[in-house]
């Protein structure tokens, strides 16, 4: 097929694919713990119906030792083909009221500006449209070789990297397309080439041995929360640079945001200002960040004129592409250690050591997908980062050491609201995306594999 032939045939799949769309996004996926678990496992079953009608005809549930199971299917090419593994989650993230959505999130909603809103609309319920009107372009019949995995525990505790481990040669391939990303802004093509990794720790500090009542002993006598809350004011500087020494930073070569667009995109309060120092790109992909993510004390309701005599706080702090992670969390926990007020006593849990990752772009799979994202967007195409992690991206990196991969997707930064309230895709980034992915794999059929 010819580019103008895959665009009218990707335009002709649009309806049904927004129908299967909105019919996902009604169903409430959360494998969190403490969700209900029939919703998850209907996502599942539909989504296998849905992959299997679309030409994989061998698509099934694999078992896992514990928790939702992944989606596996192997659909041959022609002899000598290359192979390409398909990558998205089925799960999605929790929609708690609080979060204050304008419309239900379990009902998509197609509003004045295009777009459809419902949690999951984005991540990844796109990146599961998108491979399906992939498939759907090629009638089930793909050029060359396809695996397909869709996790169902990407938004918690992944259970899919054991099961790479497990059967690294399920995964063997010459190229993985990751549709779980986006644009920075819609209609403007870019690759996502680096992510941040995440490490993170749970530190305590204690002051007392049991509460006291603060007016009796309040003044001298130091407060767990109060201490807490000047340590975690030490990690970070006046402008709100990561003040940890030993920390890894760096800058963003790639395409950049602005600061009126990373505002826009926040819901930055008018009158606050942003934090950090550089380019817009340099602090969300190649400089780190920490911010205290919970934190165990006293709540509001139940408070009283007494001093805190311990307080906790869970601390995520993002490292840069080409850091080590082991070494980077070391930081932290030696700053926290030795940076408490007043001689207060200080534990710290580490809790997480998850590793940057890097693209390479020098390879024929990143070759024939910057053509195709050109060839479906009309214009040139970027690199960004992201400030989210993908551990699951090194241990198929460990199983498929030669492949090469691709991140894009329709959730376009500046809009989609991922995992907050009013969580939306834009159809027209599911259009394009799915006319570069058939483009794609069209195109490798015609490059060498590696």
């Amino acid at each position: 097929m010819d580019v103008d032939e895959i665009v009218r045939k990707a335009s002709d799949a649009m309806p049904e694919l927004v129908r299967d769309l909105g019919h996902l996004v009604a169903i409430p996926s959360i494998a969190f713990p403490g969700y209900p678990a029939e919703p998850v496992e209907r996502m599942g079953q539909v989504t296998l119906d849905l992959f299997q009608k679309a030409g994989f005809r061998d698509a099934r549930l694999m078992e896992v030792p514990s928790g939702y199971p992944p989606i596996y299917a192997e659909l041959p090419g022609p002899e000598g083909s290359p192979v390409v593994v398909l990558y998205a989650h089925y799960d999605v993230q929790p929609a708690p009221p609080e979060q204050g959505w304008s419309s239900d999130p379990w009902t998509p909603t197609r509003k004045a500006d295009g777009r459809i809103y419902g949690r999951g609309a984005a991540d990844d319920i796109s990146g599961l449209i998108a491979h399906l009107g992939t498939m759907r372009v090629f009638d089930g019949q793909p050029p060359c070789t396809v695996k397909l995995i869709l996790e169902g525990m990407e938004e918690t505790e992944s259970n899919l990297e054991a099961f790479v481990e497990a059967h690294p040669e399920l995964f063997s391939c010459d190229l993985f397309i990751v549709c779980d990303m986006g644009n920075l802004r819609v209609g403007d093509p870019v690759f996502t080439t680096a992510l941040r990794g995440d490490v993170a720790c749970i530190v305590k500090v204690s002051t007392l041995q049991h509460p006291l009542h603060s007016g009796i002993f309040g003044g001298p006598t130091p407060d767990a929360m109060m201490a807490l809350a000047r340590l975690l004011a030490t990690l970070h500087d006046e402008t709100g640079d990561v003040a940890v020494e030993g920390v890894t930073t760096g800058s963003w070569a790639g395409e950049q945001f602005s600061e009126e667009n990373l505002r826009a995109s926040a819901d930055v309060l008018d009158g606050v200002m942003l934090t950090g120092s550089g380019e817009v790109g340099d602090r969300l992909w190649a400089h780190p960040s920490i911010n205290a993510i919970g934190v165990d004390m006293m709540n509001i309701a139940g408070s009283s004129n007494v001093l805190i005599p311990e307080a906790s706080a869970k601390i995520s702090m993002r490292i840069v592409p080409g850091a080590d992670p082991v070494k980077e969390l070391d930081a932290l926990v030696t700053h926290l250690e030795t940076h408490a007020p007043w001689g207060a006593k200080v534990e710290v849990t580490r809790t997480k050591e998850a590793p940057p990752f890097r693209c390479s772009t020098d390879g024929p799979g990143y070759a024939a997908a910057r053509w195709a994202l050109e060839q479906a967007f009309g214009k040139p195409v970027g690199e960004a980062g992201s400030g989210g992690s993908i551990p699951l991206l090194r241990t198929l990196q460990q199983a498929a050491p030669n492949a090469e991969f691709i991140l894009w997707g329709a959730e376009d930064t500046a809009l989609s609201r991922i995992h907050a309230s009013d969580e939306s895709v834009d159809p027209g980034e599911i259009e394009r995306l799915v006319v570069a992915q058939a483009l794609l794999l069209q195109r490798l059929t015609e490059t060498p594999s590696a």
